[in-house]
């Protein structure tokens, strides 16, 4: 299997976040184990959204659609979707951090279920919207015997784009190659919470893929958190981290995205 590029991934270290150069390969090629291996994989899957600038059609149609992907996926008995991410110029100038995030990362820590169960818990219209959708109560949050947040990346701009994401197998990642840090008033929502950056391999290698010219009829769900395999001590986060395309000019095209999640409770 060859690389589709030889290019560089911005690893957190010692002293703050530099480049790495890896090599990304073809994740179309790669005989991919499923998001249970390896953290994350490409499937087809069409929507009813017609326009994905339209927040209020992203909410009535979409969450309900990612709901079922994701229960269809990990067999849970509820599947709560709150709130979506678009990255593209228009959205970085609400918010630097809308923009595509070129650090290794995983977005969630250990902390975050009981993040969320106290999330729930509250009084945020966003929660109270999702348990209402999915006919439950925050304690039914709170008593599930297992949370796992899946998450759902869609290209919807132009097949290619200048800084596509770039998953890394969750098998080649050790605990000891990530660590914990504070995110306070995440793009400027209020919301706090811990995620996991990425420190550069040393004596191994890290596997990188792309998924080149994804289509609006493809999404990619990839496995950011599961109190099981926490418990497990085996690993629950999916490194990712946009990287850029040699071939594409910076904004020529810009990048243009959709990110949902699913807090899948298993009771």
């Amino acid at each position: 299997m060859g690389a589709v590029w030889n290019t560089q991934v911005n690893y957190a270290g010692a002293n703050g976040v530099g480049p790495v150069a890896v090599e990304v390969a073809n994740g179309r090629d790669f005989d991919n184990p499923g998001w249970e291996a390896c953290g994350f994989e490409l499937m087809s899957h069409e929507s009813a959204v017609t326009d994905w600038n339209d927040g209020a059609e992203i909410e009535r149609i979409h969450y309900d659609e990612i709901a079922a992907l994701a229960k269809t996926l990990t067999g849970c008995d509820h599947a709560l979707v709150r709130g979506h991410i678009l990255r593209n110029p228009e959205q970085i100038k609400i918010h630097q951090q809308l923009g595509p995030i070129r650090f290794a990362h995983s977005d969630f820590a250990s902390t975050y279920g009981d993040r969320m169960r106290d999330y729930f818990g509250s009084a945020d219209p966003n929660a109270t919207a999702s348990l209402l959708r999915e006919g439950i109560t925050a304690g039914d949050v709170r008593s599930a015997r297992r949370m796992l947040i899946l998450q759902f990346w869609r290209n919807v701009g132009e097949p290619k784009m200048d800084l596509p994401l770039a998953f890394c197998d969750a098998r080649t990642v050790p605990a000891e190659d990530v660590r914990a840090f504070p995110v306070n008033n995440y793009a400027g929502g209020g919301f706090n919470f811990d995620a996991l950056a990425v420190i550069a391999p040393r004596g191994r290698t890290h596997h990188w893929y792309i998924h080149p010219e994804m289509t609006r009829d493809e999404v990619i769900a990839f496995r950011t958190y599961d109190s099981e395999l926490d418990a497990a001590g085996k690993p629950f986060w999916t490194p990712h981290a946009a990287v850029r395309d040699p071939e594409v000019e910076l904004g020529n095209p810009s990048r243009y995205s959709i990110e949902l999640r699913a807090t899948c409770l298993f009771t």
